[in-house]
């Protein structure tokens, strides 16, 4: 069922005042909830605010931390160089319409990251984001987590696998889009090429081999 379907038939219910009267209920309390969530988090927590509730992660495993650090560092130093825009890593928070998300890598254009100001903490949706598969959050990063960022305009979203050394590659294709096309799936022979990044292409080795990582950097800095 399609969210604009459930409204109808709300609309079309003899309880509808009923039904509405329990939605603001329920959406002022998630209010009160998540502006707690704002004063109880700071820098040494690694936590997210997702449909009204707190998600603390755990630890992250030595895979995860190898795909993390391989594809920020040629990510940053690529789009540093290119003057392109800003990359954040872990512990920046975006600030969607329902929920709140410290993804594992973001990226903000030029144009966007020129508007941030000294002492914010809460950021507007990227134009490109990563999430690396854990046990613990595979299924969010691949269903709430998805369709919220298709549904703000989340240009690009990558989910890597650090286990089995893919990536899925979510695009919006057209600009009204809020539904990401079905993922391109890309192994570890593969280069994967950012519709988002301009001029950004690397091959997935770089994300999971510190030999090919290094190679990668140096060919994207010429």
């Amino acid at each position: 069922m399609t969210t604009s379907t459930a409204i109808k038939q709300i609309l079309k219910s003899p309880q509808v005042a009923l039904h509405l009267d329990t939605i603001n209920k329920a959406l002022a309390q998630e209010a009160e909830s998540r502006k707690a969530f704002y004063e109880w988090i700071d820098e040494n927590i690694k936590a997210e605010f997702i449909n009204g509730k707190t998600i603390v992660h755990s630890p992250v495993t030595d895979e995860h931390w190898k795909a993390s650090d391989n594809l920020s560092m040629v990510l940053s130093f690529f789009t540093k160089f290119k003057k392109l825009g800003r990359v954040g890593v872990e512990k920046v928070m975006i600030s969607l319409t329902h929920n709140d998300y410290e993804p594992d890598i973001v990226f903000f254009k030029k144009e966007k990251a020129d508007n941030f100001v000294n002492g914010q903490g809460l950021f507007p949706a990227p134009d490109f984001v990563v999430e690396i598969l854990s046990k613990k959050t595979a299924k969010i990063d691949k269903t709430i987590k998805k369709n919220d960022y298709a549904a703000h305009g989340i240009k690009e979203y990558w989910i890597i696998d650090p286990v089995k050394k893919t990536v899925e590659q979510y695009l919006l294709l057209n600009e009204n889009d809020t539904e990401y096309f079905q993922p391109y799936i890309h192994t570890i022979d593969d280069d994967i090429k950012s519709r988002v990044i301009e001029g950004f292409v690397i091959p997935i080795r770089a994300i999971f081999e510190a030999k090919t990582n290094i190679k990668t950097l140096a060919k994207l800095m010429q």
